[in-house]
């Protein structure tokens, strides 16, 4: 169970129902609410009519028995100031919500008459406070004395109970006062039944606590399907990256969807990771397999010459063996620097003057001219000299007569750099090939010996040095038709 609900399906599914749910309840709060206000103002409004009916009957002189009290769906009870009741519908046997409770004429209090002027007997303010509220007015009783035959313009509105013929129900009571010539100020009281209210707003209620749950099950099944759905390719990718771990075959690739979206964004930088992994580990094989090619001549060569000079000490060839040493220690330096490199190992952040570094590096080389102006470039200096290194001894390797060097301050649209450039006037280096001289143990010459060159490593690693001093070294043709390796450093 739990792992279920840890799934992405589960909490998607799980997080769209509670929202829908909270939805659903303030929503069906708010209907309730309005319906019910709706219903019981026209209730309200039914009730106003039936008192006023009633009142301008009182205002027109006509007596107690000739009122309109005989309907039986909206009682009705006529009040004097001081509370008697003196009129009332036919067959009511209770009532509450109006201020009086009586619900029989008192004998002999039609005959009574009241003083004119004054207002009628309402339901007072603080009554009118504890009702229900909706749709409530001023009370009638705080309006201004009116005259004979005039009917007050406020309605108090107040809900109660009443049973009528043996029928009790709830109403909504409204009271309107009105002014007689001969009977004084009296209210009426007239109700309009809430059962269409209740019934309603019941029948609504019925329907959300019945509908809801259904219509929250439909919303979880169908955010559980379409989750599922669009979580079915994340579900192949899953898969089929636990097939490429156990069978280290990094050449499989993950199924990307038609899509455009995220899931295909995932897919696309998956199959980009494994392609940059691949190479990686291709390269790795490669770099293996080639150091160990490359350290079998040296190691081969210079025991054959230390074989032969504990059997025959006259044919010891020293100078031979010294060479084989120097080579085979040359290229252990370098295979150590590409591990470093490849390692991540990042270079010093000291200041390096480029100048110099050229002055101190050539300075030992014949045949090699230098214009040099003062650059400074932050680095590693043991690195960068190796860099200086390797391509003086590329460019000297493959110069007919001269090598020139220069570093200058160059500006750029992308920032403003260092440039040093080492050219030769040699063959040169042929279009097709000047990313391939980059590549590790990479000799373009097929017909040189390994005694005549170096082991394909120096241009890769000043290559390699100058990336991650954060620059780029490019090979084009000199102006004399040779090679022209052009090193940029951002200025420190």
């Amino acid at each position: 169970m739990r792992r279920r609900l840890g799934s992405v399906r589960a909490r998607a599914a799980l997080g769209a129902t509670l929202v829908v749910a909270v939805a659903l309840v303030a929503a069906g709060a708010a209907v309730l609410i309005a319906l019910r206000s709706s219903l019981s103002g026209q209730a309200g409004a039914q009730a106003d009519r039936a008192a006023r009916e009633v009142a301008a009957e009182l205002a027109a002189g006509r007596s107690y028995d000739q009122l309109s009290l005989d309907d039986e769906d909206r009682p009705v009870q006529v009040v004097t100031e001081d509370g008697t009741l003196v009129a009332a519908t036919e067959g009511l046997e209770r009532i509450s919500g109006t201020g009086t409770d009586a619900v029989r004429p008192t004998p002999g209090a039609a005959r009574a008459t009241a003083p004119a002027g004054h207002a009628a007997a309402t339901p007072d303010a603080e009554d009118d406070a504890d009702a229900d509220g909706a749709g409530d007015t001023d009370d009638a009783g705080s309006a201004s004395p009116l005259r004979p035959g005039e009917i007050g313009e406020d309605t108090g509105f107040r809900d109660g109970s009443a049973t009528v013929d043996g029928d009790t129900a709830d109403y909504r009571f409204a009271s309107v006062s009105v002014e007689t010539d001969d009977r004084g100020a009296l209210a009426v009281h007239a109700g309009a039944p809430l059962s269409s209210e209740h019934s309603a707003v019941g029948t609504a209620l019925t329907v959300m606590l019945f509908g809801f749950p259904l219509l929250l099950a439909v919303v979880a099944g169908v955010t559980w399907l379409v989750t599922r759905r669009a979580l079915r390719p994340v579900e192949g990718i899953r898969r089929e990256m636990a097939a490429i771990t156990a069978s280290a075959d990094l050449a499989r690739r993950v199924p990307e969807p038609d899509t455009h979206d995220e899931v295909a964004r995932l897919a696309r930088t998956t199959n980009e990771t494994l392609t940059a992994l691949q190479s990686a580990v291709e390269r790795q094989r490669r770099f293996v397999a080639d150091a160990s090619h490359e350290l079998r001549s040296p190691i081969a060569s210079l025991r054959t010459q230390l074989e032969v000079g504990a059997a025959h000490p006259e044919l010891l060839d020293v100078p031979g063996a010294v060479e084989d040493t120097v080579r085979l220690q040359d290229l252990a330096a370098d295979l150590l620097l590409l591990a470093r490199l490849d390692a991540g190992e990042r270079p010093a952040d000291a200041r390096v003057d480029l100048a110099a570094l050229v002055r101190e590096a050539t300075a030992q080389r014949a045949g090699v001219s230098v214009d040099a102006e003062p650059v400074e470039v932050a680095g590693s200096r043991g690195q960068l000299g190796r860099v200086l290194a390797n391509l003086l001894d590329n460019a000297r390797r493959h110069a007919r007569a001269e090598v020139t060097v220069s570093v200058r301050r160059e500006s750029r649209p992308d920032g403003r750099w260092a440039l040093v450039a080492v050219a030769d006037d040699g063959d040169g280096v042929p279009e097709a090939d000047r990313e391939r001289v980059f590549e590790r143990f990479v000799r373009l010459d097929a017909a040189r010996t390994r005694d005549e060159g170096g082991a394909g490593l120096g241009l890769a690693i000043a290559r390699d040095v100058a990336e991650r001093h954060g620059g780029t070294l490019t090979v084009r043709q000199a102006q004399a038709g040779g090679a022209l390796f052009e090193l940029r450093l951002p200025l420190a």
